[in-house]
């Protein structure tokens, strides 16, 4: 016997067919409707129809194998035979988040195909990978954040058996594994508002009606967004969340749902014993979001940081156009390196208004802050997907690299770029829905033309080949001078485990100088001098004192001098004081 339950306050009847028959649902005194289905069993397919109208998944539905749209199918969570009863998670603090693609990290796109290339990570020294979104949404490829079966795992990637296969492997080389969610909107075509009001007008957001997570019937909608994340925690052992731009959700209620959220998942460490992470992307720049809730925070473990990003990539491309244009100098540069955002209050010429507020340095450690060099929407969300390893030479591609990885802040690093992949991320899309193909490709075009892009250079996201110019190749890494470039991202990587000063948190010893026009600056950290020569002719870098030792340098010919060191054209040394 098989229970089936759903929540549909606005319907007068319910059933639930199984196998051909049809069972009436009886209504509970909280809105919710069941039934008991004697002989439902694991593997029965099973949908819902309200007031006698279309067959519909179950919104909480575990398994959608046959796509968004087709019947749900029943899954056991208990069946799996898991293999990591030892571990215990990964400590965010002194950690290095890797972010992939399923669909594109491999030829074939899967979670076993996936399997296969751990141990590259592993070897690279990073500690936990972070995967874009792999809720059930619509096509076999696409980004993700357009899911509409978000209790159930994209199919073509393999299914609930095959993400815990991926994260029971990671456990088992010593790899955490977070997990991108997305609350702040559901794909287009989802059927969830038949069932209640889990949308809103009296909130707006880009991509279509708001959650609802302060208006009536809200109780129950944040009980399923909450109830979701707590699933991926527990069901499927990752070790955290990578929270989707939180700032679109709109709510405005006394409890926010981010603070909600974190103290059920900080209850469900506790019981489960190890530990789990909630990281946010947001670009509000409010380090609130990252202080504890006894603080009077939201308490999250970490947020994304784009102005460290942004400051990063002006520096080393001269890019300025759109959210760049507050960026590109040194300065910035080295503001955020201890102040961790370039707006903290300040203006904001892309906004046309102040932004953001200032982080406390004294008492807010910087692993509460993501940095990186690349990251999925850095790389997508230009015209033709170009990385920036197509951008800048491999020198400075080399200074961007130390610059991450010497950093305070956590590093994250995007798939392919520790060997400079120089295949695209394109923006690519799988719809059903011809209208919504249309719509997507004319926008992106009108888009980029604003921007000075002609039409025929902006890729068709429908188009299958921008989905499979995406793929990485997987020979790169072999050859020059990817390998060299690979073989940096590991002494980095290893020099970052070995040297306490790399990962000591406190915003408060960082100091930096710099010089705007030769272009080089000197993070200290410690005993270890960071320095980095961003211009095209080589130089005296001068130091407070002399350095005694050259721990790692990003090319050859740089040379201590008793006033400083020299250093050659776009280069990057991390000494020994």
């Amino acid at each position: 016997m098989s229970e089936f339950r759903v929540w549909a306050p606005a319907a007068d009847s319910v059933e639930v067919v199984l196998d051909g028959g049809s069972y009436l649902m009886a209504p509970q005194d909280d809105d919710w409707w069941a039934a008991d289905v004697p002989g439902a069993a694991v593997g029965a397919d099973y949908s819902f129809r309200l007031d006698g109208g279309d067959l519909l998944a179950d919104p909480r539905s575990r398994w959608q194998p046959r796509g968004v749209r087709g019947p749900s199918r029943l899954y056991d969570h208990g069946r799996f035979a898991w293999t990591d009863a030892g571990w215990r998670g990964v400590p965010l603090p002194g950690a290095v988040i890797y972010e992939l693609h399923v669909g594109t990290f491999t030829p074939a796109g899967t979670f076993d195909a996936a399997i296969e290339r751990l141990d590259h990570l592993a070897g690279l020294g990073v500690d936990a990978v972070e995967l874009m979104p792999v809720a059930a949404f619509p096509g076999r490829h696409g980004w993700g954040y357009d899911g509409i079966g978000l209790w159930a795992v994209h199919e073509p990637y393999g299914g609930p058996d095959g993400l815990k296969r991926l994260v029971d492997a990671c456990h088992a080389r010593g790899l955490g594994v977070l997990l991108d969610v997305v609350y702040n909107h559901v794909g287009i075509g989802n059927r969830l508002g038949d069932f209640g009001p889990y949308f809103t007008d009296a909130h707006t957001t880009p991509w279509g009606p708001a959650v609802n997570l302060d208006q009536p019937g809200s109780d129950e909608v944040r009980a399923f967004v909450i109830g979701n994340a707590l699933m991926w925690l527990r069901d499927y052992h990752v070790d955290g969340l990578r929270l989707d731009a939180v700032h679109a959700l709109a709510d405005h209620r006394a409890l926010p749902l981010l603070e909600e959220l974190a103290a059920e998942v900080d209850a469900l460490a506790a019981q489960l014993g190890r530990e789990l992470v909630l990281i946010a992307e947001s670009d509000l720049n409010d380090p609130r979001l990252v202080t504890a809730r006894e603080a009077g925070g939201t308490g999250l473990a970490a947020q994304w940081s784009d102005d460290f990003h942004h400051a990063l990539h002006s520096a080393l491309t001269g890019e300025q156009q759109g959210y760049y244009a507050d960026f590109g100098s040194i300065e910035v540069l080295a503001a955020t390196l201890t102040r961790v955002f370039r707006h903290d209050g300040s203006w904001s010429s892309f906004r046309g208004r102040s932004h953001g507020r200032p982080v406390d340095t004294a008492r807010t450690p910087a692993h509460r802050f993501l940095g990186y060099l690349q990251d999925h929407d850095q790389i997508g969300n230009r015209a033709v997907g170009d990385r920036i390893a197509d951008l800048v030479p491999d020198g400075l591609l080399r200074v961007g690299a130390g610059l991450v990885l010497t950093a305070p802040f956590t590093p994250m690093l995007f798939m392919g770029e520790e060997w400079g992949a120089d295949t695209p991320f394109q923006y690519f899309t799988d719809h059903e829905m011809e209208w919504l193909v249309t719509a997507v490709r004319e926008g992106r075009r009108s888009e980029f033309a604003a921007h000075g892009w002609a039409v025929a250079d902006v890729p068709d996201p429908q188009d299958p080949q921008t989905f499979l110019r995406s793929k990485l190749d997987w020979s790169q890494p072999g050859g020059e001078p990817h390998a060299g470039l690979l073989a940096w991202y590991r002494e980095l990587i290893a020099l970052r485990r070995a040297r306490p000063e790399l990962t000591d948190p406190r915003l408060d010893r960082v100091a930096v100088s710099y010089d705007e026009e030769a272009r080089w600056l000197v993070v200290a950290r410690g005993r270890l001098l960071i320095v980095a020569s961003l211009g095209d002719v080589p130089l005296l870098v001068p130091l407070p004192e002399p350095p005694t030792a050259v721990l790692a340098a990003s090319r050859p010919g740089v040379r201590l001098r008793d006033t400083g060191v020299l250093m050659p054209r776009a280069s990057l040394a991390v000494l020994d004081s």
